[in-house]
């Protein structure tokens, strides 16, 4: 494990957009994993400005790592803000997107696995400790990408957020481990005490992203409020 500590949400962004265009110029197909939400924000608006519209990274597949399907909608959550954040402003190639949906999950692993596993993967940290779609109660080490079906009685169960029966996809522990490299980003002083536990505790399913530590090649990028519980 290799954590990096930026002073602030500028520059952990900065390193990131770095470590991810590091990726992307290699002169070969190159499949990434990327995650919507607050946290890459930045790292998106800077990857922006140099991917748009650019040849050198033509060679960049996207893939989404969870799902949470709309009704009446076309499309997910999670593809949809990837495609605000970053792929429709980037103008990636719709042949470069490849959605991971409640439809074809159960092919996730074996297409990854045909097109060259995933080059590496941008995550963040649940403030359950939580990683993709791995929830606390829900979640076995021993899954491969695999659908839950949220039944309400759920500790992470947010009313206004689900209902009860809807069912969303994830890449499950076994699938993540298997990714080239991990970058974990983390930022904010509400997260520093679950970053020691899933960094520095023991490995547990009760917290999910704990496993996170046994990767080979897991790099971790937090700025110094959310590094500021970690034993030195």
């Amino acid at each position: 494990m290799k954590i990096i500590i930026e002073k602030d949400f500028e520059a952990m962004s900065e390193t990131t957009k770095n470590i991810l265009l590091g990726h992307m110029s290699q002169d070969k197909r190159v499949n990434l994993s990327i995650t919507a939400g607050n946290t890459p924000v930045g790292v998106y608006k800077r990857m922006v400005d140099i991917v748009k519209d650019s040849p050198d990274y033509a060679n960049v597949h996207y893939y989404n790592f969870d799902e949470i399907p709309v009704a009446d909608q076309a499309e997910g959550i999670t593809i949809t803000d990837l495609r605000k954040l970053y792929l429709t402003p980037a103008n990636i190639n719709e042949a470069n997107i490849h959605p991971l949906t409640v439809e074809n999950y159960a092919e996730q692993d074996k297409r990854l696995a045909m097109a060259g596993g995933l080059d590496a993967m941008l995550i963040g940290l649940g403030g359950d400790g939580h990683f993709c779609g791995n929830m606390p109660t829900t979640t076995s080490f021993e899954n491969l990408t695999y659908k839950i079906k949220v039944t309400g009685e759920e500790p992470w169960f947010v009313p206004d957020m689900m209902e009860a029966g809807l069912e969303f996809v994830t890449m499950g522990p076994v699938s993540v481990m298997r990714v080239k490299h991990l970058i974990l980003i983390v930022n904010g002083e509400k997260k520093a005490e679950m970053v020691k536990k899933v960094l520095q505790g023991p490995v547990t399913e009760e917290l999910p992203a704990s496993v996170l530590q046994l990767h080979p090649n897991l790099t971790v990028i937090l700025d110094e409020a959310a590094a500021s519980e970690l034993d030195k």
